[in-house]
Parts: C-alpha cells; structure tokens; sequence
C-alpha cells in the first residue's frame, strides 16, 4: 500500500547528523531555551526574511500565544473559517474568547471574506485565515487584526508583514516536521514577538518576577536541533511535494482537485501539505484505490460547526465547510514516495477518473 505519508523514511539521511547533535545538548547540560534554541529562532527568522521568530511547543500554542498577545481574552470573539483543523478554534477557546466560525470558498477551502466582514460584531477582535493543505491565502481586507494560521503551509508565503504574525506547526507529519511536537510564531512586529516570548515560559520578566499569567509553551532543545537539520532542506522538499502533485493532476485532470480553478498544478503558492481531491462517493472511492494499492486520508470528515464540542457555539450555517467534510480525500504526498510508488498513484487516479463525479 503506497501511504499518505511515512514518517521512518524521513529519519535515516539526518540521523548521524542528529545523534552528534543531541550529544552536544547533553554535554551543554541545557535542555530548554538554550543555543540551539536560539539558533533556530535565527535561522527561522533570517529563512523567512523577517524581524524575528519565537519557537513554541506546538502549532496551537503558537497560535494561542499571538492571540494573547494581541489582547484576546473572555468575552471576545475571533473569527474563525469553519474547515480546518480544530486547534485553530481550540487556541481561541483556551483563553476564554468565542471563535466564530464562517464559512468557506467552494474552491479553495479558505475563509470566505463576505462571510467574515458579516460575522464581524463590536466583540470581534482578531481574524485567522487558515493557509489549509499548504495553499497560500489571500488575506481579508479588514481594519482587525489578523492572524495567519500556516500550520500546514511552511514555504507558501513570501512575506511577513501583511498581518500582526504567522504561526508554524513542526508537528512529525508538517512540511518541516519535528520529532515531537513544536511550533513557531514569525512576524515583523519585535513588540509582539517579545510579548509572546514572555508568554512562552509563564509570563516570566526575570527570575521568577511574572508580569503575566501564562503557561508552559517551551521548546526543548533536542528538538531545536532537529529542526535546525531539516530547515536548509525544507524549500528541496516543497519543490519535490509539488512534482508529485503535477504528476497525479496531469494523470488525472478530470477530478476535482483542491483550489482546482485559482491555481496551477505546481504553484508557488501552494506547499503541497496534503494533495487533496473531492468525490461525492468518498467511501467507494476511498475502497477503490486501496484495492489498488494506494492509500487515503480525510482531512476533515467534520467542520468545525459539526464538532461535538463546538456545536454550541453561536454562528451561521457553513454548508460549502460541510461539504468540504464530506467530501475531501486525502492522497499520498510526503518528498520520499518512490516514482514508482507515484506512477502507481497516477495510474490509480487516471482509472477513477472515469468513474462519475
């Protein structure tokens, strides 16, 4: 079965490089916040072109650091686009605001910006897009700040300073992956990125003097150092993500491809974290190409408004979100898939797409 991804291929050609790295950590005797740390944040920073970077412990907390940064707290409301992944609702919640969700593009899957400017209310104070797949998205003309959720989208955009800050996943399955979880706020803004720095390790100023109150969202710095590896390689990656999805939509141009209208195959635009299709028969479909050998994924079988936990929450209905959900198939897309493990892929989908839409 060729897979969605495949996580014990990515460790081999960094491991010796690895290990030498995490012996020096345990010599330095620093295990958080320390050089390679520091490092990162630099390397971050100086890749993306931009004033600074703060590394977190998650793609979440990176989010709900910048949001409380930006003065988000009990009784406000963030807008939120209603397909994506739910700790980009979660972060709002975790600081006792309301998350709004909105619809989304029929196309694209992004924030549909009509749907934001008439969900806005006097309580609105933030507004996330969401980069979903590793799309670029285009960025709401709005007074509010803005917020960009590019978990899944590291390498899709070209600059940092359309919005208050950007906040990166290094969840294993990411663009950049880590070995465990870990994420990172960039922005053009030093003031905010030193509010979120604080945040970061309980809102403390100096030796245990905390002006805010605020949780553990530290990196370590074994992980520090395994990103530090994959970085330089990150942009080969992209590039080779792109490739896969060219050859499968050239294979196979009659399916409905993600952002099918607005984008072309191998965009720039567009990192690939998910190479994605829709089908209205996705059980059958999903059965179909198994039994040729390929695996499948959903990325996401429920909108944000069809989850248990949120379905309280005040909002209007989303039915494109929700038919994102039903419909979204997710096919195999990592940069070490064999060609011939890709030419099986292709084969696969030039065969469904013969089948009714």
């Amino acid at each position: 079965m060729v897979p969605v991804v495949d996580l014990s291929r990515h460790a081999p050609a960094l491991v010796a490089q690895y290990l030498g790295r995490v012996e020096q950590v345990l010599h330095c005797g620093t295990l958080l916040l320390g050089p390679e740390t520091d490092a990162l944040e630099r390397e971050l920073a100086t890749w993306a072109g931009t004033v600074g970077a703060v590394t977190v412990s998650s793609g979440a907390g990176a989010l709900q650091l910048v949001l409380a940064a930006l003065g988000v707290g009990i009784g406000d409301e963030v807008i939120v686009p209603a397909f994506t992944a739910v700790p980009t609702a979660s972060a709002v919640c975790a600081l006792g605001a309301t998350p709004v969700f909105v619809d989304v593009d029929p196309m694209t899957a992004a924030l549909d910006h009509d749907a934001m400017a008439s969900a806005r209310t006097e309580r609105t104070k933030v507004v996330v897009v969401v980069h979903l797949y590793g799309r670029r998205a285009e960025l709401p003309l709005t007074d509010l700040p803005i917020v960009e959720d590019a978990a899944q989208a590291m390498g899709a955009l070209d600059r940092y300073d359309r919005s208050a800050a950007v906040a990166f996943s290094f969840y294993p399955t990411k663009n950049l992956g880590g070995i465990g979880d870990g994420g990172a706020v960039l922005s053009a803004d030093a003031d905010l990125l030193e509010r979120v720095r604080r945040l970061r390790g309980h809102g403390m100023t100096q030796q245990y003097v905390h002006e805010w109150v605020s949780q553990n969202f530290r990196m370590s710095e074994v992980e520090a150092a395994w990103l530090r590896l994959g970085l330089p390689l990150l942009d080969g990656w992209n590039e080779r993500r792109r490739d896969i999805v060219t050859r499968y939509r050239t294979a196979a141009p009659a399916l409905r491809w993600h952002a099918d209208a607005t984008e072309p195959a191998g965009g720039a635009g567009h990192v690939h974290h998910l190479c994605v299709i829709r089908h209205e028969h996705r059980d059958d479909v999903r059965n179909e190409l198994a039994a040729r050998g390929v695996g499948t994924g959903v990325h996401y079988p429920l909108a944000l408004t069809q989850q248990p936990a949120y379905r309280h929450l005040p909002g209007s209905p989303c039915p494109e979100a929700e038919a994102w959900a039903a419909e979204c198939i997710s096919l195999p897309c990592f940069p070490q898939l064999r060609d011939d493990e890709i030419d099986l892929v292709c084969a696969a989908l030039a065969d469904l797409q013969q089948r009714p839409a």
